[in-house]
């Protein structure tokens, strides 16, 4: 099939207008150029189109089929579909004069009748791919590969109890990260997909992450083989689609990194939507994975607070993101990561033109977000106020204390000393609360 000769009704990329402007789309408050703490505000937010989502997503859901009716679904030579939808996404890519794209395997490309003729379809688009970037601006962010659409994949792929499965997945994730290090990603994402349970009665809990961390482990391996630069990223989310995933959380994560000896080289790949559905906030997640020393990059959607499940809408909520950002700009921001924007638009939201407008507005309330975030920290505003709550650590005695110095006896003998009496102090969060919002 052909692609469309016109798919969206827009001609020329979306510009930056200033946030009293009328027309629409158009950026309010996402000047690429300006310059925020020393980097373009583009470098510092290096927002990312996910190619599943935006591309591959027909618009169903659990209760009705598709809505959007793309071009490219409808039927026809599956590599035909697979280059016709990739002349579109290019052009969604320009218009929204976007950085980077993320991909699946078979998001890009078809699955064929073997491994080998879906390494192949693949390979043929990343060709195409290869191409059109010479002619674009787009970058890739990272890529990644399907491991729990396929019917295979019901038990998990890593985890599962039959080791060809666990092989198969080795030659398709072999496949995507080579063409990941072809196409020069910044990235390599393992996500879990079924990598959990449904039921420990059928479930060997320490075998299914000793097989997980093995396989990771490969990766690894594989990823220095072929000298891929970038870090393999692992994605916490606590459950969808298996009722419980190894995964969980950053905590969780964090713990299998440490216990299979991965932290030198595999980060975090952290969502909001994914946060809230572990019982966390998106701020929290962002904060231990920095504290921890683990945190790569974000997928920069948001859940709905009255629904259970993982909706994938697009970010909207600038206080939530002020906070985000204000984490990050303190530790430094991103250096291979950057906001994919692993989210949908809704069901209902059949026009081409809608998918620029999601994208724009969610541009615009990350941009919004991240100034104030700027302004923040370049006020004190908030680092003020943590330094004083914990200035005791920073005096000789709490020093004394976190370099071994003091013995428990030591401590003990002290705070039975005659007038040893310390007070609580205030700890302001209604105070600090009306001081972000002064800011957003």
């Amino acid at each position: 099939m052909n692609a469309p000769a016109k798919f969206f009704d827009a001609d020329a990329p979306v510009a930056f207008v200033g946030k009293d402007a009328a027309q629409a789309p158009a950026f309010r408050w996402y000047d690429k150029d300006r310059l925020v703490h020393g980097r373009r505000l583009e470098d510092h937010l290096r927002f990312a189109v996910c190619y599943w989502h935006s591309l591959c997503w027909p618009g169903g859901d659990p209760f009705g089929g598709e809505t959007f009716l793309r071009p490219w679904h409808q039927g026809g030579d599956a590599m035909a579909q697979a280059r016709a939808k990739a002349d579109v996404a290019f052009e969604l890519f320009r218009l929204l004069d976007v950085p980077f794209f993320t991909f699946h395997d078979v998001d890009a490309a078809p699955e064929g009748a073997s491994l080998a003729e879906s390494v192949a379809n693949l390979n043929a688009i990343a060709d195409l791919f290869e191409q059109k970037m010479a002619a674009a601006k787009v970058r890739l962010l990272w890529g990644t590969a399907n491991l729990f659409t396929h019917r295979r994949y019901m038990a998990g792929a890593a985890t599962n109890p039959d080791p060809e499965i666990f092989t198969y997945a080795a030659g398709q994730v072999r496949a995507a990260l080579e063409v990941t290090h072809r196409l020069r990603g910044r990235n390599y994402v393992l996500w879990g997909g079924r990598e959990g349970y449904e039921t420990l009665l059928n479930t060997d809990l320490k075998r299914e992450l000793d097989q997980l961390g093995r396989f990771i482990s490969l990766v690894v391996e594989h990823k220095h083989k072929i000298g891929f630069k970038g870090p393999i990223l692992i994605e916490p989310k606590p459950k969808e689609p298996t009722k419980h995933q190894y995964d969980f959380d950053v905590a969780t994560c964090y713990g299998f990194l440490e216990r299979y000896d991965l932290l030198n080289d595999v980060k975090l790949n952290i969502e909001q939507n994914h946060a809230i559905l572990a019982g966390h906030s998106f701020h929290h997640e962002v904060a231990l994975a920095e504290a921890l020393g683990v945190f790569g990059s974000l997928d920069i959607n948001r859940g709905d607070d009255l629904l259970g499940w993982d909706t994938d809408q697009f970010a909207m909520n600038v206080p939530e993101l002020a906070l985000v950002f204000h984490e990050m700009l303190n530790r430094g921001g991103f250096t291979s990561g950057g906001l994919n924007f692993d989210a949908k638009i809704r069901r209902q939201s059949i026009d081409p033109d809608d998918l620029i407008h999601a994208h724009v507005g969610s541009m615009d309330a990350c941009a919004r977000a991240f100034l104030a975030a700027a302004d923040m920290v370049d006020a004190g505003a908030l680092t003020a106020p943590l330094t004083e709550r914990y200035q005791g650590w920073a005096g000789p005695e709490g020093r004394a204390i976190l370099g071994g110095q003091r013995s428990l006896a030591d401590l003990a003998d002290r705070a039975l000393a005659p007038g040893f009496d310390p007070q609580p102090r205030s700890g302001r969060q209604e105070y600090l609360e009306s001081l972000v919002n002064r800011y957003v």
